[in-house]
């Protein structure tokens, strides 16, 4: 019934128009700028630009590391808790929002660079500086694509909506490739320096290049990569771990690429999102598992399983590496209400374990980017994503010097200087050691420092590890209880699981290929 009425209020409406002039049917759209009418002075260029910026990601970096072994999706009907169970198929949602909004953004890019040409131009070095800058995002977000799905549309120009239904996938080779030839184009013409915050510089290119290329496994150019921002001598480690997630350390010298927020105006929900149940009834919609934190060493430089460390599982985080403290909430924290974090089984407090299914399952919560100013609105942050920071460059160029087997004392200094940041101050490595030491070390060296940072999910599957480290029962802290025992929290009725004949790659959206029958499927989906 109420479609046969939207018909007929629709053939009246027509009707009335039928009479009417041609003219004044060719009516421009007020709800768009049209291409024809908008691209002519720089500010459009520079707006235009802008917009390709949003698609850069923001707070859902937590999920990947929520998905990988060092975390676990809080929630156990989201659709990130379908991907840890192994359960994942062709129609799921995190798959789907993955490639529709990572070509949504290579859209925007491939409109920018095809539009921009038209500006009458003032700046012409500015114009030349804002293509560098679309196009290190558009490898961004190839990076992710061949990363999760391997072989896929390599889209370069705009398209027609009949073209894009006929795309086939390009050999993620040739991605890699593309990936490789933008950065290097990009960093060739973009400046050292920022012109404005959180615009994109050369040391964004390289660092991205450097990651993609130790991604593809492609090590000395990783490596060299690396070096040439090591080389630029504009970046170094902010002195303060505990406070590099915060406002004040905004646009640091370690960081290299993030996404800008502002309150009110353009904002996050980094708070609500992360911090404990008690903080606002925020999220905890990812959590630390024990695997995480026990992974931080004492801060003797032994690991805790070493009977000669000095670790007391009565006082479990006491004399520990500080970036644990730094990056996880653990018994005893100040929270930002100023009350102490208490998760313990029935604890009293909102953040105990089964207090909620909305507080941390663990007895852990993420602690990065969690600040005070964000308490009383905890889903209007203005606090910036760090997407790329100098810490990952110097362990991307040890891990790419290890892998290519050219070991020597630069790697062990590059390891150092991120164990011995001012607030840190971990003992330094002696000295080089074999290919297996030293990939151990490195690998280690990036689990905790980089820590809920999106990293994570991707490492262990490109080291072909992933079915050795997901699959199994989750645990969390261990804890005292009131006998004087200790009891280790286990999250009941979930197990990670890893089919390695098939989720090394995730499987092309079945929405996808309704519409282009020519996108072929990953093996065993």
């Amino acid at each position: 019934m109420h479609y046969s009425i939207k018909i007929f209020y629709a053939i009246i409406v027509i009707a009335s128009f039928s009479g009417c002039s041609q003219d004044m049917l060719e009516t421009v759209p007020n709800d768009r700028i049209s291409t024809e009418i908008y691209w002519k002075t720089d500010k459009d260029a520079i707006l235009a630009s802008n917009a390709v910026y949003t698609y850069l990601e923001g707070v859902s970096i937590f999920s990947w590391d929520g998905m990988s072994d060092i975390g676990h999706t809080n929630i156990p009907f989201a659709v990130n808790a379908v991907v840890e169970r192994g359960q994942t198929d062709v129609q799921n949602g995190i798959v789907l929002s993955e490639w529709q909004n990572d070509y949504a953004g290579i859209h925007s890019a491939n409109a920018f660079l095809a539009n921009v040409d038209k500006v009458k131009a003032t700046d012409e070095n500015r114009i030349g500086i804002l293509k560098g800058e679309v196009k290190t995002i558009r490898a961004y977000l190839y990076i992710r694509l061949a990363s999760l799905f391997g072989d896929v549309p390599l889209v370069t120009t705009e398209i027609t909506l009949d073209e894009s239904r006929n795309l086939t996938r390009e050999s993620v080779a040739k991605v890699w490739d593309f990936i490789a030839a933008e950065l290097t184009d990009a960093a060739g013409v973009l400046p050292n320096a920022q012109t404005d915050k959180g615009r994109i510089t050369k040391g964004a290119a390289l660092a991205l290049k450097a990651r993609a290329m130790l991604y593809a496994g492609r090590y000395p150019e990783a490596a060299e990569a690396a070096k040439q921002v090591m080389d630029l001598h504009v970046y170094g480690l902010y002195p303060s771990y505990q406070n590099l997630f915060s406002y004040a350390a905004e646009n640091n010298q370690e960081v290299i690429l993030d996404k800008e927020f502002v309150k009110d105006t353009y904002r996050n929900n980094a708070f609500s999102y992360m911090a404990p149940y008690s903080q606002q009834a925020s999220g905890s919609t990812f959590v630390p598992l024990k695997k995480l934190v026990d992974a931080y060493q004492m801060n003797n430089g032994k690991d805790i399983a070493d009977p000669t460390s000095g670790f007391d599982p009565y006082d479990p985080y006491k004399n520990r590496d500080p970036r644990l403290s730094y990056s996880v909430y653990t018994l005893g924290d100040e929270l930002p209400d100023n009350k102490t974090y208490d998760s313990r089984p029935g604890s009293g407090t909102a953040d105990a374990v089964g207090f909620t299914y909305l507080a941390t399952t663990t007895g852990f919560n993420v602690k990065k980017y969690i600040n005070k100013e964000d308490l009383v609105q905890p889903a209007n942050c203005g606090i910036n994503i760090i997407l790329i920071r100098y810490a990952e460059v110097l362990l991307t160029y040890a891990e790419a010097k290890i892998e290519a087997d050219q070991i020597d004392q630069s790697v062990v200094d590059a390891i150092n200087e991120v164990r011995q940041r001012a607030d840190v101050n971990m003992p330094p490595l002696p000295g080089v050691g074999s290919q297996e030491e030293m990939r151990s070390i490195v690998r280690h060296e990036r689990m905790v420092e980089l820590a809920f940072e999106g990293l994570r999910y991707i490492d262990i599957r490109r080291w072909k590890i992933a079915e050795d480290v997901i699959p199994g029962k989750l645990y969390g802290m261990t804890y005292t209880d009131e006998d004087g025992d200790l009891q280790t929290i286990e999250i009941q009725s979930f197990e990670k699981t890893f089919d390695k004949t098939r989720d090394y790659l995730w499987p092309i959206p079945q929405k996808e290929r309704d519409v282009n029958p020519k996108l072929s499927q990953n093996p065993n989906w």
